[in-house]
C-alpha cells in the first residue's frame, strides 16, 4: 500500500503547493510532491546508544507514489553543467543509526537534497556534530529544511532544484541556537558562526511557524556551541561514524 498523504498547514516561503507529512522511523519530514522535495524535517534525540554500520545507498521510498519522488538515485553530478555536490541527507544516517529501519531510511531520496560538497562537509556537518555532541547531556529538538531562491537552478535527470540555502534549529533545555547556512561553497565548518540567526528571522524567511517561547525567538547565539566539551568529557568515539 502506498503511503497516505496527511496536509498540514506548513507552507513555506516559495513553495505554493501543499506539504505533506510523512512519518519515518525516529524522523518527520514535510513533503512537496510536487517539487520532489522535503520542505522540512525533526526528530528528537536522547543519550547514543547505536552504532549500526554506514551504508552508502540510497533508495526511493517505496510506500511513496513515484511521481513524487526524485527521478534518480545516482549523484546529482550527472547532470549536465552540475559539479560538485553531494546527495546532502537533511536527517543524517549516524543521527539513526540506533535502528537498521531508521538508519535505512534517511537514505531514502525524500531525505536527500543537492548539497555543496563544501557546506555538506564543513557547517553543515558541524551542526550534526554539535547535535551529536549534546545529545548525550540532554534531550535534543532538531528541525531545519531547504530555502529556495526565486531563480532556481533544476536538475532535470533528477527532477528537484538546488535549494540556496538551510535553516536549522536545535532545543535543549531551554536554550535553542539557529543557523540558516548557504547552500556555497564559502559554507566551511571555520564559517558556521556566520550563519547565526534567531528562530524569529528562520520564521520570517520560511513562513515556519517554530513551537519555542515567544522570548527566545529574537535570541540569537553569539556563537555555536562548542563541541570541545565532548571531546574533553564523552567517550572517545563519541562523533561516531561520519565517513562520506
Amino acid at each position: 500500500m502506498k503511503r497516505l498523504f496527511a496536509i498540514v498547514l506548513l507552507i513555506p516561503l516559495s513553495l505554493s503547493a501543499e506539504v505533506s507529512k510523512l512519518e519515518y522511523h525516529g524522523f518527520t519530514l514535510w513533503f512537496d510532491c510536487k517539487a520532489r522535495s522535503a520542505v522540512r524535517f525533526q526528530y528528537e534525540l536522547d543519550r547514543d546508544v547505536g552504532a549500526i554500520p554506514r551504508i552508502k545507498k540510497y533508495y526511493h521510498d517505496p510506500m511513496l507514489e513515484p511521481y513524487c519522488q526524485q527521478f534518480e538515485t545516482s549523484s546529482y553530478n550527472t547532470n549536465k553543467n552540475i559539479e560538485g555536490y553531494n546527495r546532502g541527507r537533511l536527517v543524517p544516517y549516524n543521527h539513526m543509526d540506533h535502528s537498521l529501519i531508521a538508519s535505512h531510511q534517511t537514505n531514502y531520496m525524500t531525505n536527500i537534497l543537492p548539497q555543496t560538497k563544501e557546506m555538506n562537509r564543513g557547517a553543515w556537518h558541524l551542526t550534526e556534530e554539535i547535535t551529536e555532541c549534546f545529545r548525550d547531556y540532554s534531550r535534543l529538538i532538531i528541525l531545519g529544511g531547504p530555502i529556495w531562491k526565486e531563480e532556481i537552478t533544476y536538475l532535470p535527470l533528477h527532477g528537484v532544484s538546488i535549494p540556496e540555502s538551510f535553516w536549522k534549529v536545535i532545543i535543549r533545555n531551554n536554550e535553542v541556537i539557529a543557523w540558516i547556512i548557504p547552500n556555497s561553497k564559502e559554507a566551511t565548518k571555520g564559517r558556521l558562526d556566520d550563519y547565526l540567526v534567531s528562530v524569529y528571522e528562520i520564521e520570517q524567511i520560511t513562513d515556519n511557524a517554530i513551537s519555542i517561547e515567544s522570548d527566545k525567538k529574537r535570541t540569537k547565539q553569539p556563537e555555536s556551541w562548542d563541541i570541545g566539551y565532548c571531546d574533553k568529557n564523552s567517550p572517545k568515539h563519541w562523533r561516531g561514524d561520519w565517513r562520506n
